[in-house]
């Protein structure tokens, strides 16, 4: 799921943070809608940046972030 439609979701739902699952559908992570806004806000923003990459910079140390 890209990072603007995970905003649309949460948007429409009217929450505030999304529950990220793998395939076995085990809760593996949360991500926020502020913390989507300011990915997508970042310079290397792009329509393509899915919250699984966003999910995997938080985890990596030495990784830039997005959001610079």
């Amino acid at each position: 799921m890209t990072v603007e439609v995970a905003l649309s979701v949460m948007a429409g739902a009217g929450v505030a943070y999304l529950l990220v699952c793998d395939e076995d559908d085990q809760c593996t992570d949360s991500v926020t809608a502020a913390q989507l806004a300011v990915v997508r806000a970042g310079s290397a923003y792009t329509d393509r940046v899915r919250v699984r990459d966003v999910l995997a910079r938080r985890r990596s140390p030495g990784v830039l972030a997005l959001s610079g």
